[in-house]
């Protein structure tokens, strides 16, 4: 849901948004990492399982909802 900012196994610190960046650029998911020198598999999985949820949770808010319902 949130951005990692370290790898949860060996506690690397990596650049989501530059990998995000060569993602958009139009470099395959491998080659970003091999890039940013993301070469042990517990930091690949890291960023490639990652799932970027905060913006779709952001547009719910429960007082709205509470509200509609009465």
């Amino acid at each position: 849901m949130i951005i990692p900012v370290r790898c949860f196994s060996c506690g690397k610190a990596y650049l989501w948004e530059r990998y995000l960046k060569l993602l958009e650029d139009g470099v395959a998911e491998g080659d970003a990492m091999d890039q940013l020198g993301c070469k042990r598999y517990c930091c690949r999985r890291m960023l490639m399982t990652h799932v970027d949820l905060i913006e779709k949770l952001l547009r719910y808010n429960p007082a709205e909802r509470n509200r509609n319902i009465r």
